[in-house]
């Protein structure tokens, strides 16, 4: 496909923002910034990307993963500013995350250590847990601000920070996990997905494409699950003060 060609299918923003402007809806701008972002965003990855894929450096790979999982943190975190520390509770998630599954298929030999295959499948993996951390810390928070009366109650009876949390941690936890089931569920349904579509587009067998897309499928099941418990059991305390009380929203006590 030549850039003539892809400059094209810009009908279909077009489209969005005249439905937008019809219905206003006021996002046009919003369409447009977020078209030309990625775009920009997109076209100096792929030149990045080519360069590292040509290079084939163990350096350069691992440096590229790390940009992932520093982005992803930092977009995560945005989710919850008002917990203090909480952008080293996402980026040790990520990369515990990160190093669990990459892990697992390196040392079982199920992909090579070559850019091609990590680095896209880090995206993939840090991308989906990115989503689950976000869902998850915008639970917690909620969870903390609607049951506070609760909270309370069980620390006034005695109840450790955890026990009073516990229930409500949980259904954070279970919240952050929800998308990536679901999508899961519905795999091959209602969407195929893009590293599958991706793969046969560009004339791979079906079959060997559904077996990549089931390994990748799995992986990004274990990452949001280890993402959310793992933020999740870091980020709770930080919703209590050091006398063991519950801190109001956005409420930043010293360390």
């Amino acid at each position: 496909m030549s850039f003539a060609t892809l400059s094209f299918t810009l009908a279909f923003v077009a489209l969005a923002m005249v439905l937008s402007l019809w219905l206003k809806l006021g996002v046009e701008r919003d369409l447009l910034i977020a078209t030309v972002r990625a775009t920009i965003q997109l076209i100096i990855v792929g030149y990045i990307l080519k360069f590292v894929f040509d290079v084939n450096n163990a350096f350069l790979i691992i440096a590229m993963v790390l940009l992932i999982i520093l982005v992803a943190t930092l977009n995560a975190r945005s989710r919850a500013k008002a917990i203090p520390g909480v952008w080293w509770r996402i980026a040790a998630g990520l990369v515990i995350t990160e190093v669990v599954t990459l892990g697992v298929l390196l040392g079982l030999h199920v992909v090579p250590f070559q850019p091609r295959y990590v680095i896209t499948i880090s995206g993939m993996i840090v991308g989906n847990a990115m989503v689950a951390a976000g869902v998850l810390l915008n639970r917690l928070q909620a969870e903390a601000t609607s049951q506070r009366a609760e909270i309370d109650t069980v620390l006034a009876l005695g109840g450790t920070p955890r026990q009073a949390i516990w229930p409500h941690l949980k259904q954070a936890i279970r919240a952050g996990l929800i998308p990536t089931i679901d999508s899961t569920k519905t795999t091959g349904l209602v969407q195929l997905p893009g590293m599958m579509t991706g793969q046969i587009i560009a004339g791979a067998d079906p079959v060997v494409a559904i077996r990549y897309q089931l390994m990748i499928l799995f992986c990004i099941l274990a990452g949001s699950a280890v993402t959310s418990i793992v933020i999740g059991f870091l980020t709770y305390p930080r919703l209590f003060t050091k006398y063991q009380q519950l801190a109001f929203r956005g409420q930043r006590e010293s360390v």
